[in-house]
C-alpha cells in the first residue's frame, strides 16, 4: 500500500449510508428511507449544487459528541487501511451550528477521535462561502476558545457565485491568529478563483485547482511557485466537472510539474477513498507507478508538519 497525505477530506463527507441510518435510529431523526439501496441510488449527482442538497439533508443526523466520535473514528480506521500516515480533516461548523448543536460537542467528538487514532491528523475549519463573509467571521469568533484544536481554516460548499475576495477580512483575521489558510478554488469556479484564492485571501494550497489548466499563465506560476493542489479524481467525475476519469487532467498537471496530490474529498458519497482513487488512476487514466509515487511525495510536501516527518514519510516511498 502507497503511504499517503490526505490533504483534502471532509469528515461531514464520510457519512456511510449504513451509519446515516444508524444515527438517525439513535437521535430520533426521520429519514425519507432507512432502505441502503434506495439511500445510494440517491448518489447520482449532476453537479455540485444537487450533491450538496442531499449532504445537508443529511447532516442532522449528528447530534452528540459520541456521534461525532464514531464518524470520526469510522473514517481514520478506513484512512489507515488506505496507507494513510497524515490526515488533514476539513469540518463544517456551520451546518452543525444551524442545526443547533453546540461546538463544543462537535471539538470533543472528533477531537478524541484524532487522539485515539495512530494516524497523524489536524482539523481545519471550514467557512461555508454561500453563507457569506459575515457569517465566516462569526463563526471564526466562536470557534477561538478551540483554538488549540484547529489548525487552518478553509472555504468550501457552492462554489459559482461566491468568490474568494469576500472573504478577505476573515482571512486576514485567520492569519493574524496564526492559522494556516487553504481555500476551495476552480473546481466549478474559473482559474479567477484560483488567482483570487492566492491573492486575495493568501492561501498555502487550494483544494481542487483542476480549472487552473485553462490558464497557461497561472499554470506557470503555480508550477514556480510550487502552490499544492488538492485534487480529487473521482470526486470530479462523480459531480460532472469531468465527464469521465479518462478526461482528468491529472496527467497534463504532472506534465507540467504541478505540485499535484490525490485525495478523496467527500468518499462516502463519490465513490471511493484514497486508495481507491490511486486504484482508478492506475486502471482508468495509465497513471504509473512512477507517477503515482510522485502524488504520494507531494502530498507529504504540503502537510503543515515539520520537514522531518515529511521525511520520514516520503522515505516509506522509497524504502
Amino acid at each position: 500500500m502507497l503511504p499517503t497525505a490526505e490533504l483534502h477530506i471532509h469528515i461531514e463527507g464520510t457519512l456511510e449510508p449504513e451509519m446515516l441510518v444508524e444515527l438517525a435510529a439513535r437521535n430520533g431523526v426521520g429519514l425519507p428511507t432507512s432502505d441502503l439501496d434506495e439511500l445510494r441510488a440517491k448518489y447520482d449527482f449532476t453537479d455540485l449544487q444537487s450533491f450538496l442538497d442531499l449532504y445537508y439533508a443529511n447532516l442532522p443526523v449528528l447530534r452528540t459528541d459520541q456521534d461525532f466520535y464514531d464518524l470520526t473514528s469510522a473514517y481514520l480506521a478506513r484512512a489507515e487501511r488506505a496507507g494513510v500516515r497524515r490526515a488533514e480533516i476539513f469540518f463544517d461548523p456551520q451546518v452543525h451550528l444551524n442545526n443547533d448543536v453546540p461546538l463544543g460537542a462537535v471539538f470533543e467528538g472528533i477531537g478524541g477521535a484524532l487522539r485515539d487514532s495512530p494516524i497523524s491528523t489536524d482539523l481545519i475549519l471550514c467557512f461555508l462561502r454561500d453563507l457569506g463573509p459575515d457569517a465566516a467571521a462569526e463563526t471564526l469568533r466562536k470557534a477561538m476558545p478551540y483554538r488549540e484544536r484547529f489548525i487552518g481554516v478553509g472555504l468550501d460548499s457552492a462554489e459559482v457565485g461566491h468568490p474568494p475576495a469576500p472573504f478577505a477580512e476573515v482571512y486576514q483575521r485567520a492569519a493574524a491568529e496564526g492559522l494556516h489558510r487553504v481555500a476551495h478554488a476552480g473546481e466549478e469556479g474559473g482559474p479567477d478563483y484560483v488567482r483570487d484564492a492566492l491573492d486575495v485571501l493568501g492561501v498555502e494550497r487550494i483544494d481542487h485547482g483542476i480549472r487552473a489548466m485553462e490558464d497557461p499563465e497561472l499554470v506557470a506560476r503555480l508550477r514556480d511557485e510550487q502552490i499544492p493542489l488538492t485534487v480529487c479524481p473521482l470526486s470530479n467525475v462523480a459531480l460532472r466537472t469531468v465527464d469521465k476519469l479518462s478526461d482528468h487532467v491529472l496527467p497534463a498537471m504532472l506534465d507540467e510539474g504541478l505540485a499535484v496530490c490525490v485525495n478523496s474529498d467527500d468518499p462516502a458519497y463519490f465513490g471511493g477513498y484514497v486508495d481507491d482513487n490511486f486504484a482508478a488512476l492506475r486502471s482508468e487514466l495509465g497513471i504509473t507507478e512512477e507517477q503515482l509515487a510522485t502524488l504520494a511525495r507531494n502530498s507529504f510536501d504540503a502537510c503543515f508538519v515539520d520537514d522531518e516527518r515529511k521525511s520520514a514519510w516520503k522515505a516509506e516511498i522509497d524504502g
